[in-house]
């Protein structure tokens, strides 16, 4: 009999990626779920739990409880842009939710994560300040891996709130460089998705067709209402799997090709937030590139069961 995998904790930061990449894990009921903890990101953190809960709602998976981080990163650099809050901060349904847990995030995953005994995954799929909080207390060995979102390493980066065209730095890692420092120094096995890989992932109307065609149920109907409402970035060809790669990667890792490879953060300087591939022993495993179609079957067929 195979060994049933570790069960996940989902870290996010709710952005509307993020919401499709929650709700493939949530999609597959076999998969245990921990616990989700929401970090300062895109959403603020009282909305975006909010939203937490409207998905856990509609998957039907009573019983998974959510988690408040803090409102401030480690290293403050600057905030997302106020409309990319307000969009994200949305109500993505009317569902009743149930109320939040009251212990803070960090309180929580400190604690969870001194227990060696009971492995988990982490799904980390914004900044990185909710785990880098846990790291005093925390045991490596608590950790099977962490399949996170972030950085960029022969691509440009993605931050549309700095004066630079192209800066070079991704928004996960630039909004708290040194929460993702510390993490990268933790001694955690970690598997990365950047933007190049999520690069070769662009969802595209006939993705949203095909996805609305074929799948059925409550969450398939609110993931298909948040695609609707991303309407807009899709019909510009500015809208990735950026978030559900890593989610997809942490289903299936043939979902992307892993090179190793020393990461580092920069936490000074006009390289702020820039991740970058150093000389040293690997500390990760990255994916420079990723398969549209194995994500494309990954994502609807969780969606059909």
């Amino acid at each position: 009999m195979a060994t049933p995998a570790a069960p996940v904790i989902i870290d996010t930061d709710m952005g509307t990626d993020d919401m499709l990449a929650i709700a493939l894990i949530l999609a597959h009921r076999e998969i245990p779920i921990e616990a989700i903890t929401v970090v300062n990101g895109v959403a603020h953190v009282p909305q975006g739990a909010a939203n937490a809960r409207r998905l856990i709602a509609a998957s039907g998976r009573t019983g998974i409880p959510v988690f408040e981080g803090r409102e401030t990163p480690i290293q403050l650099t600057r905030n997302f842009p106020d409309d990319w809050r307000k969009t994200a901060d949305q109500p993505i349904s009317t569902l009743n939710i149930p109320p939040t847990t009251s212990e803070p995030a960090e309180a929580w995953l400190q604690r969870r994560l001194k227990d060696t005994t009971h492995p988990v995954r982490i799904l980390a799929l914004g900044p990185l300040t909710n785990l880098a909080l846990s790291l005093p207390t925390a045991d490596p060995k608590s950790t099977e891996e962490i399949v996170m979102m972030g950085g960029a390493f022969h691509v440009p980066g993605n931050l549309g709130m700095t004066e630079a065209p192209n800066p070079p730095a991704e928004g996960n890692f630039f909004v708290d460089p040194e929460a993702a420092a510390r993490i990268f120094r933790s001694g955690i096995q970690i598997r990365v998705i950047p933007l190049d890989a999520t690069n070769h992932v662009k969802l595209d109307a006939a993705f949203v067709t095909h996805f609305k065609s074929s799948t059925k149920g409550p969450l398939a109907a609110l993931v298909s209402h948040i695609l609707e409402a991303a309407h807009d970035d899709i019909a510009r060809g500015e809208f990735y799997a950026w978030d559900p790669l890593a989610a997809a990667a942490l289903l299936d890792r043939s979902v992307a090709s892993w090179t190793p490879a020393h990461v580092a953060i920069r936490t000074k300087g006009n390289d702020t937030g820039r991740s970058v591939i150093d000389p040293g022993p690997p500390n990760a495993r990255i994916a420079l590139d990723a398969g549209r179609t194995e994500f494309d079957r990954i994502f609807l067929a969780a969606f059909t069961r």
